[in-house]
């Protein structure tokens, strides 16, 4: 086994020994303090049971978990072992958010059990991971270290962990420095994996009848300039905005995505919560409260669509969130290295980006890549929107052949994009392939597969419409090729409509980004 030293991992004899006099009663003070600051206290610890310190204080027996808090004091338990096999760090919203419920669905693919505990180090948590539901051999112990993507990519390149876990993509600088430790191209598909998507909801009181907005409404409301409802059409009732507390993942996405290099700051009126839980129920409770939520922690408040600076709305649903036409969003990737990746991680990493962990990833409060199916119909915001009266004479009619055909098929989530400047797909292609063919392969014969190319608007309309034709029809072959035999029994066609239908505003290059596309459409047979 590939094993790397490490200072304060947890290792299942060792915690299994101090366990066994969890019970004891210890006479030593101890002090827990955590990074934030929201814990810091004495007393005498009682126990150490179910990763949890028990100490009695003045205000009575405490219970704090292990995960949120440091230990120091003689009496402190010791958990400290010398080896595991696979090291990861990086992102809080990967290693917190996301690697306790994948290791454990990683676990219970091979029929093992994983036992997780945390560290004396906040943030951190090793799991044990044992064959035959727990009773078997030892198959690993995976280390993972929450601090933030820069970290985990600093620790790939100086070798202290083997795989880096990121809320964004690597940038050119992290990159071109692992490449000249040897570490290989770190965007190829075999070192740059994507596992989730994370998606931003906007939420509000069910019964708030405010269901849309644009992002100049959300500027003013969250930095304060709209105070009251009815600055936007809404009842008469004072705006309460609710906000994670600073150094959230999820709070910094989002307003990067609303004030941008915009210098306007967030209301200083806000709610400040600990996390998407506490959000979603301060916004239950307050008719005239709005907040920022993870996608699965709605909690019955009502979602609220989103309209960007070009007329463009957006949904906040789970098939927006996989075709990336949703900008709350942003990718959850592992990175390693091309020069050393043990059995054990590369194992893991083949599970975490396979179609089996989808579940465990939604259940996490995340977005996987499994493909869904949506009926278009004329009654569809992208489907008002090609009736547009107001539309360019010249893209009329290709609007009006757009719309007739839709209406026919369903459109799958996949939706093909490619690297800027390069008729090469992105990094998410090797999975939405891989992803589309398993899923077709399911559908019966006769099953018809129409592949549909867009373009942003930048060049003329006419050169537009001859390379999202062209792009189509490369995804076409591209995907025939890769499905080999398995997919006979489904016909393929392919067909451009440059530039109409935009799902990302051209006015910047993300929503170019976002444009640059080729959509999978589909039809049963009759």
């Amino acid at each position: 086994m590939n094993h790397l030293k490490k200072a304060s991992a947890v290792g299942a004899m060792t915690l299994a020994g101090f366990l066994a006099t969890a019970s004891s009663t210890y006479a030593q003070d101890i002090t827990l303090r955590s990074s934030d600051g929201t814990v810091n206290m004495n007393g005498e610890l009682v126990s150490f049971e179910d990763n949890s310190y028990v100490i009695r204080t003045a205000l009575g027996q405490l219970r704090v978990s292990a995960s949120r808090v440091s230990c120091t004091g003689a009496a402190c338990p010791d958990l400290a072992v010398g080896d595991i096999d696979v090291a990861a760090s990086g992102s809080d919203a990967v290693g917190l958010g996301l690697m306790p419920l994948l290791l454990e669905g990683y676990a219970a693919s091979m029929d093992a059990a994983a036992t997780i505990n945390n560290t004396t180090q906040i943030g951190q948590f090793a799991a044990g991971l044992v064959a035959d539901q727990g009773f078997g051999d030892d198959i690993a112990t995976i280390q993972v270290t929450s601090t933030g993507t820069s970290d985990g990519l600093a620790d790939l390149l100086s070798r202290r962990s083997e795989i880096a876990m990121a809320a964004r993509r690597i940038q050119p600088v992290e990159a071109e420095a692992l490449s000249a430790d040897g570490a290989g191209d770190m965007f190829d598909p075999a070192q740059e994996h994507i596992v989730a998507v994370d998606s931003l909801i906007v939420i509000t009181h069910p019964d708030n009848p405010i269901q849309t907005m644009n992002v100049r409404q959300l500027l003013g409301i969250y930095s304060g300039a709209i105070s009251n409802w009815s600055q936007v059409g809404g009842p008469d009732l004072p705006v309460q905005v609710v906000i994670r507390n600073v150094g959230s993942n999820r709070r910094d996405v989002f307003e990067a995505r609303i004030f941008g290099s915009d210098a306007t700051a967030l209301t200083s009126d806000a709610q400040v919560v600990a996390n998407s839980n506490e959000v979603a129920q301060a916004v239950n409770a307050n008719p005239g409260a709005i907040g920022v939520v993870g996608y699965a922690f709605q909690r019955g408040a009502q979602s609220v669509n989103i309209v960007n600076q070009c007329g463009i709305t957006m949904v906040p649903d789970t098939f927006s969130a996989k075709t990336e036409e949703y900008a709350l969003q942003r990718r959850l990737f592992l990175y390693t290295r091309g020069d050393t990746l043990s059995p054990e991680g590369r194992d893991f990493l083949e599970y975490a980006t396979s179609a089996e962990a989808d579940n465990v990833i939604r259940k996490a409060g995340f977005i996987g890549f499994s493909v869904d199916r949506r009926e278009q119909s004329l009654e569809d915001v992208r489907a008002q929107a090609l009736l547009n009266p107001n539309a360019d004479p010249n893209e009329v009619p290709f609007m009006r052949q757009m719309l007739a055909r839709m209406v026919d098929y369903d459109r799958l989530s996949t939706t093909f994009r490619f690297r800027t400047g390069s008729s090469l797909l992105d990094e998410r292609g090797r999975i939405d392939k891989l992803r589309l063919v398993e899923y077709l392969g399911s559908q019966p014969a006769g099953t018809e597969v129409l592949l549909v190319g867009f373009t942003d608007e930048v060049g003329p309309f006419s050169n537009n419409l001859a390379l999202s034709e062209r792009r189509s029809a490369q995804v076409t072959a591209e995907l025939q090729e890769f499905a080999g035999t398995r997919l006979n029994g489904i016909s393929f066609a392919s067909v451009g409509y440059g530039e109409i239908a935009p799902a990302g505003c051209n006015a910047s290059e993300d929503g170019r980004r976002i444009n640059r596309r080729v959509e999978v459409w589909i039809k049963s047979p009759a």
